[in-house]
């Protein structure tokens, strides 16, 4: 599997649905996994109740979805298994149904959306994460009276 931030297990799933939004959504979800991003991985395995697919998602360190339109069925498949993705919702970053032709362009214009979003969340995850250490980390401060 794909190992992400830490040597965590990172799936991608995609939502490719019907129209010309959901084909250039398994090409990103492609595309990252080609690059390394993630893993892509089966969703129709996750709606089937297919225990592998079930297990791998559950325990993933990091699970994206990608999916066409508001409609989530992507997200929404594996919320009902328990899982929270990171969601990308292609006609909410500006993808119109039926109104977007597949290209390269828009391919490359997607995954470079979805790529600063992650690496924005991934730095807000370890500025929380150095923060909470640093505040454990601290002894309790004790007041004394110095006369």
């Amino acid at each position: 599997m794909t190992e992400c931030c830490g040597g965590g297990t990172k799936l991608v799933y995609s939502c490719s649905g019907s129209a010309d939004v959901g084909e250039i959504a398994d090409h990103v979800t492609r595309r990252l996994r080609d690059e390394g991003f993630a893993k892509m991985t089966c969703l129709a395995g996750v709606g089937a109740g297919l225990s592998g697919y079930v297990q791998s998602a559950q325990g993933a360190d990091e699970v994206i979805t990608i999916d066409r339109c508001v409609t989530a069925c992507a997200r929404k498949s594996l919320q009902r298994i328990g899982v929270q993705p990171t969601s990308y919702i292609l006609t909410d970053l500006g993808l119109e149904k039926h109104e977007t032709p597949l290209t390269e362009k828009i391919i490359d214009e997607v995954l470079e959306k979805i790529k600063k979003v992650a690496a924005f969340q991934r730095q807000c995850r370890e500025a929380q994460t150095a923060a909470v250490a640093i505040c454990e980390g601290q002894p309790s401060k004790k007041r004394t009276n110095q006369n």
